[in-house]
């Protein structure tokens, strides 16, 4: 059995590390590199980094912020945002990145995926789905809808859908942001992954609404994911990931320790 995977998630903004809620409302919470380098000494097993000032502003990709986090960080990184061809692919994995991630780019233009797979090799592809559920009057479910420009355009398409047809592209793995958790604390979208993982075949890896380590037991075992992104119970100290990981062990998940 694969082991399952807890990867930080640090939002960057002007080369600081900040935290928002909901995608808004960034609090600045330190350094890139420094708190990658602590999460590393914990045990975390990946890094994923959102550069959210080139994804918001249509900026092009800082690398000078990515070289740093590679000089300090020995664990893989992914980063996300700002994205847009694959010279920047190229130049983030220069750079020191081990994955690259896309979302706007790639729905505007899917063959991005195509290509960037053909060229780096699918493992480098991670595509980013933003998503919010689309519910009737009842409240009900109908299904997720997938966001673009960090959460915060509709792009129409149906976020099930795109995973596979993303999944056929190329994209080696999925990092699944549920918007209207995100931040919150209330517990990851467990009916989303559900409906992800029996999609697709590929990782992947859940984002949005960890406040407590249950939860993070919880979307490994009944969304059957793959990874958790974890991000305010770390930032705010709340909780190691040698804490997270001892729990999940205790609660017989497989994970690396």
């Amino acid at each position: 059995m694969l082991k399952k995977r807890i990867i930080p998630a640090i939002d960057v903004a002007n080369h600081q590390a900040v935290k928002y809620i909901q995608f808004r409302n960034p609090t600045i919470i330190g350094d890139p590199a420094k708190l990658g380098q602590k999460y590393a000494e914990q045990g975390a097993d990946e890094i994923l980094y959102l550069d959210t000032t080139a994804s918001l502003y249509h900026q092009d990709v800082r690398y000078d912020w990515i070289r740093r986090v590679a000089e300090q960080v020995y664990i893989p990184f992914s980063v996300v945002g700002g994205i847009r061809s694959i010279d920047d692919f190229k130049q983030v994995l220069r750079a020191g990145a081990d994955k690259v991630g896309v979302n706007t780019a790639a729905v505007q233009r899917p063959e991005l995926l195509r290509e960037a797979a053909d060229i780096f090799g699918t493992q480098c592809v991670v595509l980013a789905l933003d998503a919010k559920p689309i519910k009737n009057q009842d409240g009900q479910i109908l299904r997720w809808e997938v966001y673009t420009h960090s959460a915060h355009q509709t792009s129409g398409l149906d976020a099930i859908e795109w995973a596979q047809r993303a999944e056929e592209l190329g994209a080696g793995e999925i990092v699944c942001t549920s918007i209207d958790r995100d931040g919150m604390k209330n517990g990851y979208d467990i009916e989303l992954m559900q409906a992800l993982t029996e999609a697709v075949r590929i990782p992947i890896i859940a984002s949005g609404g960890a406040g407590h380590v249950s939860h993070i037991e919880e979307v490994f075992t009944n969304g059957h994911v793959d990874a958790a992104l974890v991000a305010s119970l770390l930032h705010y100290q709340e909780l190691t990931v040698t804490d997270i990981k001892s729990y999940l062990q205790d609660a017989n998940i497989p994970i690396r320790i």
